[in-house]
């Protein structure tokens, strides 16, 4: 039973098979000679085997040892690797696949650049990304599911690391000839909310932050479509007067790119503070770590 064998006993019979001399393994191991006899004793005791016999070339492995042998190899060459120095963390080269938790509204903004980047980068790093949200993306983290996670999360239990990565803030997107800006200026609340809304949701609910905002404010907004993703928003908003109430990276994002623009909400609202989490067993990983790092990178760009 291998608890009651010594481990230590496997190192000696791999080099001595391979110098085929008790003096030269001796002094490979620092060793002495006496310290390897025993060893090859108390071997051949446990396999009933010879192993190695005196012949005029050196020791010579029996049958049963050469059939030890590249078992004996292996374990021996999985043991040294398990005690080496583990060698510093390098990006180009490394490889591995992380899976990245992230509400849809963070993709464009955040995870796109990041990804860009980390292409550059690690271009052997495989990323999958997963749409989460809020407590979702904690429980994702504690099973595992996900490595990383970024988004709007209140609380973490002790064993889920956060950092601070980004504030957002709601703001109304619309065409740039959109009736709500007839009158120039920034909208007021009133006029905001007299139009129909498009909302994202990943879940399909028929409500967003924004409406639980309103609710604090005995106010209402009449939603008119609900989408999972942001992948259509720009050409509904483009074609009709619907608006929408979404962060500020994401609208920013779309302004820049079609012809849509922004006004600012009127509404007393906190900033939204995003935070990027983990389990705190991967607190020591150099890759991990490296990974987190090119994520907050991505959040600071303008």
């Amino acid at each position: 039973m291998l608890n009651n064998f010594d481990l230590n006993l496997f190192l000696v019979l791999h080099t001595l098979l391979e110098e085929r001399s008790v003096t030269k393994t001796g002094e490979r191991l620092g060793r002495t000679q006496s310290a390897i006899s025993n060893s090859l004793k108390r071997l051949r005791d446990y396999y009933g085997d010879p192993l190695l016999v005196r012949t005029p070339e050196g020791l010579s492995p029996t049958p049963k040892a050469a059939e030890l042998a590249p078992m004996v190899a292996a374990i021996v060459a999985e043991a040294g690797a398990c005690v080496s120095p583990v060698s510093a963390f390098d990006p180009a080269t490394a490889t591995g696949r992380y899976v990245i938790g992230a509400p849809d509204r963070c993709n464009l903004p955040v995870i796109l650049p990041f990804l860009e980047q980390l292409g550059a980068l690690a271009p052997g790093l495989v990323v999958s990304l997963r749409t989460t949200d809020r407590d979702y993306a904690t429980r994702l983290i504690e099973t595992g599911e996900v490595d990383l996670a970024i988004g709007w999360i209140d609380r973490t239990p002790p064993h889920i690391k956060r950092f601070f990565a980004f504030e957002d803030q709601f703001v109304c997107l619309c065409r740039q000839d959109h009736p709500l800006l007839a009158q120039g200026g920034d909208p007021a609340l009133t006029d905001i909310l007299s139009f129909p809304h498009l909302v994202v949701s990943s879940t399909g609910d028929r409500r967003a932050a924004f409406d639980s905002v309103l609710d604090a404010h005995a106010l209402s907004r009449t939603i008119s479509a609900t989408l999972m993703s942001f992948t259509i928003v720009p050409e509904l908003l483009l074609q009709s007067n619907l608006v929408g109430v979404f962060t500020h990276r994401t609208a920013h994002y779309f302004a820049r790119r079609y012809p849509l623009t922004t006004a600012p909400v009127p509404l007393e609202v906190a900033p939204i503070a995003n935070h990027l989490i983990w389990h705190r067993r991967y607190d020591a990983d150099d890759a991990h770590s490296w990974l987190r790092g090119q994520i907050i990178a991505a959040c600071q760009q303008p």
